[in-house]
């Protein structure tokens, strides 16, 4: 037969904050790699749009609406997420949002603002996640959506480091328990990518002439950029590929 390892025909992947930028990304091309794609949001207005982009591929598509900071619609929207596809075998935890402060000034209504979203969200999703695939017993994919602000400083955003650094730390946890069950686990750590969440920052000329040069591929990332890396961690070619870092920033953080 022929070598196809990233064919994901028959396979359920869940991509939270799927309904744009790099999740959107992912979730596109997983679905053209013919995989079943659930993705979740809170914007019914782009969770409609993007449900409709990834149904031209042909798959079983969902788009659901989850806070993935409330413990309960996570628990709740994953159940919905099983009841319609039947199970998950690739779950993406790319739900997340930015935040800016000084540090001195910063509150701790902004800390856990941020906390909330990009570290519990992606502790209940994936725990979600992790229950569904042992209780299964076929293995599976966990993908926690870090940052280069995980292993670079970050000036004024100490709270979004910090959940960053947390999801390379619980990947890595992760990799190592949920092991014996065929789970793998591994997190993304994207550069600067052209998305809603750096519109401003990329509309800045102070900042984009200082960031550009500094960018190796000269080009910023876009959400494209990770569909490869989706498609390789949902599929049998990763099948002992665990506990890893990818980084995806054009060589940014290595120039």
């Amino acid at each position: 037969m022929p070598y196809a390892p990233f064919d994901l025909t028959g396979q359920v992947a869940l991509v939270t904050g799927g309904n744009g930028g790099i999740g959107l990304g992912m979730a596109d091309a997983l679905a053209r790699a013919g995989a079943d794609v659930a993705i979740w949001g809170t914007n019914d207005d782009k969770n409609k749009a993007a449900e409709k982009q990834l149904r031209v591929h042909g798959t079983r598509v969902a788009a659901l609406r989850c806070d993935v900071g409330d413990e309960a619609a996570v628990v709740a929207t994953f159940d919905e997420t099983v009841e319609s596809f039947g199970k998950v075998d690739a779950c993406f935890a790319n739900a997340g949002i930015a935040g800016m402060a000084p540090f001195v000034e910063m509150t701790a209504d902004e800390w856990h603002r941020v906390l909330r979203v990009n570290l519990d969200g992606t502790f209940f999703t994936l725990r979600s996640a992790a229950r569904h695939m042992v209780d299964r017993g076929e293995g599976g994919s966990l993908v926690g959506m870090a940052s280069l602000a995980a292993i670079e400083g970050q000036a004024r955003g100490e709270h979004y480091a910090a959940t960053k650094g947390g999801i390379v730390s619980m990947m890595k946890a992760l990799a190592v328990e949920l092991a014996r069950h065929g789970i793998r686990a591994n997190a993304i750590l994207p550069g600067w990518i052209e998305t809603a969440m750096t519109e401003a920052a990329f509309n800045w000329d102070r900042f984009r002439d200082n960031v550009m040069p500094r960018i190796p591929a000269r080009r910023w990332g876009t959400p494209a950029d990770f569909g490869g890396i989706a498609v390789y961690l949902a599929s049998p070619a990763s099948a002992y590929h665990s506990g890893d870092l990818f980084v995806i920033d054009g060589a940014y953080s290595i120039f």
